[in-house]
């Protein structure tokens, strides 16, 4: 065995652990490819290395060096990191809230513009429009239809870069919220024009996040869908400006009863100045507060360079707009009466329509002032609150009409709704009825005391003249004889040409129907005397002569062309004779007109109830009411007094400047009487004396069929209750003694000895 000294172990290669490896062999930099050794002398040799160098580097905690961060600088620069951060995560936050709400709506493709509510815009002959009905109150007008001044001052007030943004505008609301926040409240919005569109077409007032993300989205739809001057045109034209008034033309016509298309600089900021508040800033509510609302909008409007100063001042000097608080003018009555025969004739409204109706407005004012003025004079004194006016032509077209004092008071109708006793406006169908039955105008009755059954009919001033023509009771309005031509022709045939002629109320058939005590409106009275004017024709009353839709499509058109005759062309004369009577000898002679042939009657009711002139022309006929709602009694007016006088001013501005033409029938022949032979005398004595005027022939008078008129002695059952089958007694004439029928015929010797 060798010595251990010289003998030499063997040792096995062994594999150490990594941590355990002091002096591991590494490629540094000089031992890459191309790289140049670090330990390295020219010579080749290694170089010494200090212990700081071999130190590993020290490094952060993410594994980057260390750096020196302090100061402001690193204050501002984490600012900004943090506030990206935040952004980025707002914007999707944002994003999925309008995202999430997005998809809660319709699809985009379904959305639609809703249809603006249909509007009914009521023109007179001549074109002018009168009023709108429906729920906007007003048409729609184009953009370049409108006063130029109305799309400025809106602009300048609620979205001055309305021409500029998308439809969301981020600089003014950035003005607004801090303009709010300066203030401590909200005194201002940020909301543009195309927003508020968006919100009037589609959304619901509430205000919540969801739909204000659904007004933004909206707002973007439509400045992709239209082109500004159209949303700005939609917006015009549907906005609310208080008082029941939608679009520029409701409000304009509401509170400057004008249109949109001819404002004035003024009156366009006032309307721009109602977008903020409009119940509470409306000058029919609050005038002072709605001027000062329009100096801050032409201020604006300066500042945004639409106006210059001149321009300004001349506006600002105007005096402040006031309006009633409702819709006012004669013509409103007009308008409410037009809207409900429209549905009648068309059924449900469903387009904007034009409605060209009759009235002509020159005689619609003159109409309204005639009223108003009359009972602004005469109405503390006399105790009269109201008064109502209509006038026809002889075709029935209503050329005016006033349903009351001030229809911002009370839109009540009263010439078309108000059923009133007419009193004596009613004796003429008693007269004219007595004429189809054989009685003339010259024909002679006893004005005295007289009783029928109970009734005791007096005359107004209570007096008697005795024996009367037919012609002088017609004129003086004598009671007693109007009761006695009644009971001698029978109410049923009063009623039936009274309804032929164009009464359509109901009627009672009684004795005292001879002094109108039977209600009827102040139009079909009016109606019904318009044969006598027009030569015995049928005038039903009518206010629309075409419906068209706004295309130019008619939809209906009236024609009167071939009315009815109702009264005979005799009865026509004899009638206009005596009405004309009435005027120039009679009750109704505050009523005469210069130059022109002129008839009527007056009518009075009980207790002066009621106060009524009806007459006419051969150009119109007229009616005029004075009374009071409640049917108080008024201070002895009659229908002589104010309803003749304002009949005469309204006639007569009406009949300025045409030429006089006589009343109809004024040149009529009444037939020669038959020579006097015992043949005559014979008939004279057997159809009571008295010669028969010709009744409407029965082909054209479908109201009454032939062979329904009955004459004197017609056989009725009931001597008081005409139409039961016994015979109609003759009035009580000069006593109190029962009243018995006539027992004794007219012989030919009471002829000759003239009894």
């Amino acid at each position: 065995m060798a010595s251990r000294g010289k003998s030499r172990e063997r040792v096995e290669p062994t594999f150490e652990a990594e941590d355990e490896r002091d002096d591991e062999l590494r490629a540094d930099a000089g031992d890459r490819i191309g790289g140049k050794r670090a330990g390295r002398t020219a010579k080749g040799k290694t170089s010494k290395t200090t212990k700081a160098t071999s130190r590993p580097r020290e490094r952060s905690a993410k594994g980057k060096p260390k750096r020196s961060t302090g100061g402001i600088t690193g204050l501002l620069g984490r600012l900004i990191y943090w506030s990206i951060v935040l952004g980025i995560w707002g914007a999707i936050g944002v994003g999925g809230i309008v995202m999430y709400y997005g998809a809660r709506m319709p699809s985009a493709s379904s959305w639609s513009i809703p249809e603006r509510p249909p509007n009914l815009k009521v023109v007179s002959v001549e074109g002018t429009v009168i009023a709108n009905r429906g729920a906007t109150g007003g048409e729609a007008l184009a953009l370049e239809d409108m006063s130029p001044f109305i799309p400025q001052a809106v602009i300048a007030i609620e979205d001055r870069r309305f021409y500029s943004h998308f439809g969301v505008d981020p600089l003014g609301l950035a003005r607004a919220v801090v303009t709010n926040l300066a203030s401590g409240r909200t005194v201002q919005g940020g909301s543009t024009l195309t927003q508020q569109l968006a919100k009037n077409l589609f959304l619901s007032p509430e205000r919540t996040v969801e739909r204000k993300i659904q007004e933004v989205l909206l707002s973007f739809w439509l400045e992709h869908k239209f082109t500004k001057d159209q949303i700005l045109a939609m917006y015009l034209n549907r906005v609310y400006f208080g008082s029941n008034a939608y679009g520029v033309e409701a409000a304009s016509r509401r509170y400057f009863s004008k249109s949109a298309r001819d404002v004035n600089l003024g009156e366009a900021a006032l309307l721009a100045g109602l977008l903020k508040a409009p119940s509470r800033l409306s000058p029919a509510r609050d005038p002072q507060a709605a001027e000062a609302r329009a100096q801050v909008v032409l201020g604006t409007m300066r500042e945004e360079g639409f106006v210059s100063d001149d321009e300004i001042k001349t506006a600002m000097s105007q005096p402040p707009t006031t309006a009633k608080r409702y819709w006012t003018g004669a013509g409103q009555y007009v308008a409410d009466m037009v809207l409900e025969e429209t549905r009648r004739l068309i059924g449900t409204i469903g387009e904007d329509l034009l409605v060209e109706t009759t009235i002509d407005m020159a005689l619609e004012r003159k109409a309204e002032a005639v009223i108003v003025e009359t009972l602004k004079v005469e109405g503390g004194k006399l105790e009269v609150s109201q008064a109502a006016l209509v006038s026809i032509d002889g075709t029935g077209a209503i050329r005016a009409l006033v349903g009351g004092k001030d229809y911002a008071e009370s839109q009540f109708n009263r010439a078309v709704k108000a059923k009133r006793q007419p009193g004596s406006a009613f004796k003429p169908f008693v007269y004219a009825a007595a004429l189809e039955t054989g009685i003339r105008p010259d024909s002679s009755r006893n004005d005295a005391p007289v009783r029928i059954g109970n009734w005791t009919p007096q005359n107004y001033d209570e007096k008697y003249r005795g024996p009367v023509t037919i012609s002088h009771a017609l004129a003086n309005s004598l009671n007693t004889i109007a009761a006695q031509l009644v009971m001698e022709v029978g109410p049923d045939h009063v009623i039936k040409l009274a309804h032929r002629l164009g009464i359509e109320s109901e009627l009672q058939a009684n004795a005292s129907i001879a002094l109108g005590t039977s209600e009827v409106s102040l139009l079909e009275l009016t109606a019904a005397y318009a044969p006598f004017m027009n030569g015995g024709y049928k005038a039903t009353p009518h206010i629309i002569r075409r419906i068209s839709t706004a295309e130019g499509k008619v939809l209906y058109e009236n024609d009167y062309a071939e009315p009815p005759r109702v009264l005979g062309e005799p009865v026509v004369a004899a009638m206009n004779r005596m009405m004309k009577g009435v005027l120039t000898e009679g009750t109704g002679r505050k009523a005469r007109l210069s130059g022109w042939e002129a008839a009527g009657k007056t009518g009075t009711t009980q207790s002066f109830r009621d106060a009524l002139f009806v007459g006419y022309t051969s150009n119109l006929t007229t009616g005029v009411w004075f009374g009071n709602d409640d049917g108080k009694s008024m201070k002895k007016v009659t229908g002589g007094g104010l309803p003749a006088q304002a009949w005469r001013e309204f006639m007569t501005a009406a009949h300025t400047g045409l030429t006089p033409v006589p009343l109809t029938g004024s040149d009529y022949v009444e037939p020669q009487p038959m020579p006097m032979t015992i043949g005559t005398i014979l008939s004279d004595v057997f159809s009571g004396g008295e010669k028969r005027y010709p009744a409407a022939p029965a082909t054209n008078r479908t109201a009454v069929p032939q062979g329904e008129v009955p004459l004197v002695g017609t056989p009725q059952a009931d001597p008081y209750q005409p139409g039961s089958g016994g015979p109609i007694p003759p009035a009580a004439v000069g006593d109190s003694s029962p009243v018995q029928p006539a027992s004794r015929r007219t012989t030919l010797l009471d002829i000759i000895m003239g009894r």
